[in-house]
Parts: C-alpha cells; sequence; structure tokens
C-alpha cells in the first residue's frame, strides 16, 4: 500500500501540467470582417517564437495564441497594424517577424545573398575564360 500514494501522484502530474484555458481571442474572429482581416494578415508576418518555422496564425502553441489574442485585441481596438507590429517587434525583438529591418545586426542577412552571387559570377566567369583558352 506504500506504492499506491506517490503512484496516485504520478498519474495526476501530467492534469497538474495542463495548460490554462487560452486568451478571450486567440480561436475566435473579430466581429468586424474588415478587422479580422488586418488582424490575419499582420499575423501570417509574425513568427511563432516556439515553433520558429510556423506564424503565429499557424501555430497551435499557447504563446502564439496568447500572441493572437494581443493581435487581435489591439486591431479591435482601433489600431493599425503596423503600429501592433512595431510595437510587438519592441517587445519581443527583431526576431518576431519574418521581414527584419536593415540595421547593424541584421545587414549580413541582406548582404550574403548578393556577395555569394558576385563570388559566383566571378568563379564562373573565370571557369569559362579557362576553358576558351
Amino acid at each position: 500500500m506504500r506504492w499506491l500514494l506517490p503512484f496516485a501522484l504520478m498519474l495526476t502530474a501530467p492534469v497538474a501540467a495542463q495548460v490554462a484555458a487560452p486568451a478571450e481571442y486567440a480561436d475566435t474572429q473579430l466581429p468586424d470582417p474588415a478587422r479580422e482581416m488586418a488582424a490575419r494578415g499582420l499575423m501570417e508576418t509574425l513568427r511563432c517564437l516556439v515553433c520558429q518555422g510556423q506564424s503565429i496564425a499557424d501555430s497551435d502553441a499557447p504563446m502564439a495564441g496568447d500572441m493572437r489574442a494581443l493581435v487581435r485585441q489591439r486591431i479591435a481596438a482601433g489600431e493599425e497594424p503596423a503600429a501592433v507590429r512595431d510595437w510587438l517587434v519592441e517587445r519581443y525583438g527583431a526576431y518576431v517577424t519574418y521581414d527584419p529591418p536593415l540595421g547593424a545586426a541584421t545587414w549580413p542577412l541582406w548582404l550574403a545573398p548578393l556577395l555569394l552571387l558576385g563570388v559566383g559570377a566571378w568563379l564562373a566567369r573565370g571557369s569559362f575564360r579557362r576553358k576558351e583558352r
């Protein structure tokens, strides 16, 4: 009988670890279709900080639900999507957006493809010159 209490506690642990109920607007559309479309468009451009590969519109993570609720609440209150996006970038950093702004930390991301293209063209030019000789 001594094993019964620890066994019962092990079985209740998953129940205690359940996530709290999602925020009000996490999975509920706004009543105004134009505002819902603006919110949805913004949510598709924001990265889920937990999933990393999905937008907050597509993610089932609780944090993405909280972010969807924040976006919908602010859009419903009359804020513009750009202002909501700026607020989220200020709060979570530039990583939250799929289109990071050009800055000191992100300039290598923007310049690397151009540099690689230039190096590839230079190598191809050298290869073609050797074949002609």
